[in-house]
């Protein structure tokens, strides 16, 4: 069931002993994936690496879970890690769930991953993430406020995390909710869901509000106009 993936993903992060609960009870659930939403896609495996959980990581691997990169740099497997790039070169580049790098899931595997962190800071661009820009504090309540695609029957909530520090939005599809998304700021009046910069949502500001936001990847996806 998609809560089973949900939930076995979100505990992957920090608690150990539902995570064997539910393997135990559940097998195939240690190769789940689960969306975070626009495509922010993550596996157990790669929830406990990039919070730095090893024996969650560890007991994972034990189970049949799929090792990627990502784990191997925080569990400090150097020698794999080394293997790929000299496999496929540019490989340090990529991102792991929610826009992480390879060099901070290193840093996450704190003393017995410090030979691979020093191998990946040597490589120069391990550690860098999607560009983004600083989001001006003077503008931050002009992209606040609720919008709908009634074509689309999405309703959403643009508004403030509770540190005011970022953007959330709070999107309904039909009856189901899905989860916040933090948004990353692009310039221009423009957004990215974190960890996914392929979609943008670009808001139409008039004055000193939104008037509709546009989602887009290679298209448009849709058009949601204030309503609130």
């Amino acid at each position: 069931e998609a809560k089973l993936a949900q939930e076995i993903v979100g505990v992957s992060h920090f608690k150990l002993e539902r995570v064997k609960e539910l393997i135990t009870a559940h097998p195939q659930l240690v190769n789940a994936w689960w969306d975070w939403g626009f495509g922010d896609w993550e596996s157990p495996l790669g929830a406990a690496s990039h919070v730095g959980d090893r024996p969650i990581a560890e007991y994972l691997l034990e189970k049949g879970a799929r090792i990627d990169i990502f784990a191997a740099a925080m569990l400090g497997h150097t020698d794999v890690v080394k293997a790929f790039v000299k496999a496929q070169p540019g490989i340090q580049k990529s991102w792991g769930p929610h826009g992480l790098t390879l060099l901070s899931h290193a840093k996450q595997g704190g003393k017995k991953a410090a030979d691979t962190l020093a191998y990946l800071e040597s490589l120069g661009d391990a550690g860098i993430g999607p560009k983004t820009v600083p989001l001006p504090a003077d503008r931050k309540n002009v992209f606040l406020g609720k919008f709908e695609s009634k074509e689309a029957d999405v309703r959403m909530e643009s508004k403030l995390n509770k540190a005011g520090a970022a953007i959330i939005l709070d999107m309904k599809i039909g009856p189901t909710d899905t989860a916040n998304k933090t948004l990353s700021y692009a310039g221009d009046d423009e957004f990215f869901p974190s960890g996914v910069p392929t979609v943008r949502i670009k808001y139409a500001v008039e004055g000193d509000k939104t008037t509709s936001i546009t989602m887009k990847g290679a298209e448009v996806i849709l058009v949601a106009k204030r309503v609130g």
